[in-house]
């Protein structure tokens, strides 16, 4: 199968992803947020690429200058001089901050490095830190490294890890 071939998958399966998110938020009566920065807004788009969206999506904030992330968001200087744009810690942040400057009950943020370049050896490009809030839970964080398969892969990677989780927390109760 051809690499475009296998891009058309996968972007179907983000597609049913976003869709299975999305009715888990309407059954739980809750609208979501997303805070984005390697992403650049497609997790949004993917959530708004669905018709009747606008019922259970409430805002996305793409923040993809450490500025935006601060003045839209509320990350800390301190935490981003400490820690970096790309750590738990701001994507703990990012997601707190979405939820806090919205209507929504759940909050997806995205903090990553998708290449070519800006990678170094702690922090390598691939790496993606994901944070998620949910009113009344505390703020969760995880990482993923993905493979450096071009900028597309791993931005396609971190729209599908990000409503996985978002799902998953849904899920839980």
């Amino acid at each position: 199968m051809s690499e475009a071939g296998v891009g058309e998958v996968k972007a179907v399966d983000i597609g049913q992803l976003a869709d299975q998110f999305l009715k888990a938020c309407h059954r739980r009566q809750i609208l979501a947020a997303t805070a984005e920065s390697c992403t650049g807004g497609l997790i949004i788009a993917a959530m708004t690429d669905i018709p009747g969206s606008s019922s259970m999506v409430d805002r996305g904030f793409v923040t993809y200058s450490n500025d935006a992330k601060m003045e839209l968001l509320g990350v800390s200087p301190v935490t981003l001089d400490a820690y970096g744009a790309v750590s738990a810690e701001t994507a703990r942040e990012m997601a707190a901050g979405a939820l806090a400057r919205s209507h929504a009950g759940i909050a997806l943020a995205v903090t990553g490095i998708a290449g070519p370049d800006g990678g170094s050896a702690e922090k390598p490009v691939g790496l993606v830190w994901f944070g998620l809030a949910m009113t009344g839970r505390p703020v969760l964080a995880e990482s993923c490294t993905f493979e450096n398969r071009g900028r597309d892969y791993i931005r396609r990677e971190t729209v599908r890890h990000a409503l996985e989780m978002g799902l998953s927390a849904l899920a839980d109760g």
